[in-house]
């Protein structure tokens, strides 16, 4: 498999996403300009891809329940609170920063699949949500992989 096509499917994994698929391809000696645009692109898709279809996924989790995938959905439910829990005060208190700094702090329980959802399960519009989700992740990587490559200090 071509190793940018990997980069890019990495960054769409949830908790891995760009900020990791990016020190993978640096890490297995990608170029680094093409390493950056496959991850970037990757946070873009999933900035875009996932508003628009959380909704859905409710649906499917409650048909889900009435199957031999009930634990699927139980899993899905306990994740959903988690992230509730989570990621409220920030986005409560300070609205798109919020999401923008709670997706690019670049530790295990953020990013752009946990901000999607909690954007999503505290109402705000995929307007709002979407250039906070693609900023602050893009914004991760840099926190990421920055220090690495000598871009601050």
């Amino acid at each position: 498999m071509n190793g940018l096509l990997e980069v890019f499917l990495l960054s769409l994994v949830p908790t891995f996403e760009g900020r990791y698929a990016i020190v993978y391809g640096i890490g297995r000696g990608y170029p680094l300009l093409g390493t950056i645009l496959a991850a970037s692109i990757g946070v873009i898709t999933l900035s875009l891809v996932l508003p628009p279809v959380l909704p859905y996924i409710d649906g499917v989790m409650l048909w889900l329940k009435k199957t031999p995938l009930k634990k699927v959905a139980r899993l899905y439910i306990y994740y959903v609170e988690r992230v509730r829990k989570k990621a409220h005060p920030y986005v409560e208190k300070w609205g798109f920063w919020g999401l923008l700094i709670f997706v690019a702090v670049p530790l295990p329980g953020t990013g752009i699949w946990t901000g999607a959802l909690a954007a999503y399960l505290l109402g705000i519009e995929a307007r709002r949500s979407i250039p906070a989700l693609i900023l602050g992740g893009l914004l991760s990587m840099a926190i990421t992989v920055g220090p690495a490559l000598g871009l601050f200090g």
